[in-house]
């Protein structure tokens, strides 16, 4: 590890070889990307906004898409962003994170922690978004097999995804071998239909000149900057290089990348542009038609299990998010179940799922074509880039300290390029664009309510919490203790928690050892075995501990509390027992928040996963002490 915090070894997997990583990458992290030839190119002729399918429109759009994956991915992600490891770890919670850990709280922490919410927030609408036109898009390949197929598209659509988010519950490690293979397969299925094409009109390949970029916004520049919307849907699924890279590390993605997926789309998207420049009526559905009609079935088969894998990869990703959120404190608690007994990542999210799938039969229902459902799928993406592109620039700025002038040059460069494609896709708001604007408006109001709740919460308790020093000389020595142990769980290191208190206040005893408990989450992915726990003897048999979870660790306090011999002895399961305190928060006209998102934080509160099944603890030695506390 170097003292950026950079990562040279191969994400979670140090141990596997690159090719083994490198084809695992081409299943899980460019299954989105990779699906983007279904859709990108024939939305830019038929979109929202029509162009004529002439040689200058497809030579300029093809430039557009070539240099859009040149700058977005290949230079952006591949080359920069993906040097901005948390400790192996990527995505907008880790990069918040990172930089959070690296300045000056005070200086840069509300403006980043809002950059980082609203990031999150997007990609909960592209999660939404990402299947629902991925596999609507494949299936609608029916319609070029046979026209009576049309009917079936939306019944076909809804049963595919239904069955993808019912298995989701059994984990997906059996599934996931099979990714990467399939992928590979699709991939070269791409090139191989790529170049069938390209043969047919070879001038095809001069597209790539930048030349017919400029040429495109000379000769019509309204149109030229609409098409941005559309043609930045060649790169959806980007941030994925960076959210993923934690499972398989930067050297494998940039291999999976500039060897297999970049030449295979790009050669699809030229043999695409060379069956338009030989028959324009083809922009119906140009992916399906560079095929001969035997092998359209097959492609569509082929194509739907491409839009599956990449739908899961999105699905995955939103599980993950939701367990970073959850421990750094942006969510309550929420059930999280491990799928392996072997891999840590593989988490079920049973609320998200749930919700996920919900959502996407309504898009499906209410939008009916991939077409419709293009117009809401940039936003989300090319905001999430934005965002993206202003941290990286406080990262090169205040972490890295690049000389100012290319730090400023780079960032520069990065928010030009990715705030002219988000103004392009804001012009589709009103097109379907609002959708994804509102699942981040309402999760940023969530995430920031139940972030800027706790704060409040903790403010509210430390008013009347009692220092320890007072608690032992007024307390202690008039109660009486009994055999055993007591751990107290307390959301701060100071002081003494209201559950003891309340014990004291009703019970009027205390145990033999008391562990006042307190778990704080670190900016890290993990935390080593060797600096989870931290131990201070309070004397009187009182012990404070502090356990130390990275934002992708669960915390098991049973096991933390069985590992720890440096409290009096070991601690027997049987004779300790576990106090909670749970607040019955009441909304007040105090400062904090509007009386609506008190409301909305105490609603959150209730809902909440108990602290009992969050962190394992035996539910027949654990006790509640109830009380309210005016918010």
């Amino acid at each position: 590890m170097d003292e950026s915090g950079n990562s040279s070894q191969h994400g979670a997997h140090p141990n596997e070889g690159l090719a083994t990583l490198a084809v695992g990458a081409i299943g899980v992290v460019f299954g989105d990307i990779g699906t983007s030839p279904l859709y990108a190119l024939k939305e830019s002729f038929i979109g929202h906004h029509p162009l004529a399918v002439d040689r200058a429109h497809i030579f300029g759009v093809l430039s557009l898409i070539f240099w859009t994956m040149m700058l977005i991915v290949t230079i952006k992600y591949v080359f920069v962003i993906l040097k901005a490891d948390n400790k192996g770890e990527g995505g907008s919670l880790a990069l918040l994170a990172l930089i959070g850990r690296r300045l000056d709280a005070g200086r840069w922490s509300v403006g980043m922690t809002v950059l980082g919410l609203i990031a999150t927030a997007l990609f909960y609408g592209d999660a939404i978004i990402t299947p629902a036109v991925s596999v609507l898009s494949a299936v609608e390949g029916l319609t070029v097999v046979h026209e009576a197929f049309a009917e079936l598209v939306l019944p076909i659509s809804i049963a595919i995804l239904i069955a993808l988010f019912a298995i989701q519950a059994r984990g997906t490690a059996a599934v996931a071998r099979l990714f990467g293979p399939v992928m590979l397969v699709y991939f070269a299925v791409l090139a191989v239909l790529g170049i069938v094409n390209i043969t047919q009109a070879p001038e095809v390949l001069g597209a790539i000149n930048p030349i017919h970029a400029l040429r495109f916004f000379l000769i019509d520049p309204a149109l030229a900057f609409l098409a941005l919307g559309s043609v930045v849907l060649a790169v959806t699924g980007a941030e994925a290089l960076y959210a993923d890279m934690g499972h398989f590390g930067r050297k494998a993605i940039m291999v999976a990348w500039l060897w297999v997926a970049f030449p295979c789309l790009l050669i699809n998207y030229l043999g695409q542009s060379a069956l338009l420049l030989k028959n324009p009526a083809m922009v119906e559905n140009p992916f399906f038609l560079m095929a001969p009609d035997w092998a359209r079935l097959p492609l569509v088969i082929l194509a739907t299990l491409a839009t599956i894998i990449a739908s899961q990869a999105v699905i995955s990703g939103a599980f993950s998010i939701s367990q970073q959120a959850v421990q750094l404190g942006f969510l309550p608690r929420i059930r999280i179940r491990h799928t392996s007994a072997s891999a840590a990542g593989q988490i079920y999210v049973p609320l998200v799922n749930w919700l996920l799938l919900g959502m996407v039969i309504l898009l499906v229902l209410g939008f009916r074509t991939s077409s419709n459902l293009a117009s809401a799928y940039g936003i989300a993406v090319t905001g999430t880039m934005f965002i993206t592109a202003c941290m990286l620039g406080v990262l090169t700025f205040a972490v890295w300290k690049w000389h100012p002038a290319l730090a400023t040059l780079v960032t520069g460069a990065f928010l030009i390029v990715d705030g002219a494609y988000f103004a392009s896709n804001v012009t589709k708001i009103p097109d379907g664009g609002w959708f994804p604007l509102l699942v981040a408006a309402v999760t940023f109001t969530l995430l920031s309510t139940w972030a800027t709740g706790r704060r409040i919460v903790r403010d509210r308790l430390a008013e009347d919490t009692m220092p320890f020093d007072l608690f032992v000389g007024s307390v202690v020595a008039k109660v009486k203790r009994v055999s055993g142990t007591s751990v107290f769980l307390a959301s701060t290191a100071d002081g003494i928690p209201p559950a003891l208190l309340h014990n004291l206040k009703h019970n009027h005893i205390l145990h033999e050892r008391v562990v006042i408990l307190t778990v704080v989450t670190e900016g890290v992915p993990h935390v080593p075995t060797e600096r989870r726990r931290e131990l201070e003897d309070l004397g009187h048999g009182f012990y404070r501990m502090i356990v130390h979870i990275g934002f992708m660790d669960e915390a098991d306090l049973p096991a933390e509390l069985a590992a720890e011999d440096r409290a009096g002895g070991p601690f027997k399961p049987m004779e300790t027992s576990w106090f909670l305190a749970r607040q019955t928060l009441i909304p007040s006209s105090r400062p904090g928040m509007a009386i609506w998102r008190e409301k909305l934080f105490a609603w959150m509160v209730r809902n909440a996963e108990s602290a009992m099944q969050f962190f394992r603890l035996p539910s027949n030695r654990v006790i509640e002490l109830g009380s309210q506390l005016e918010i």
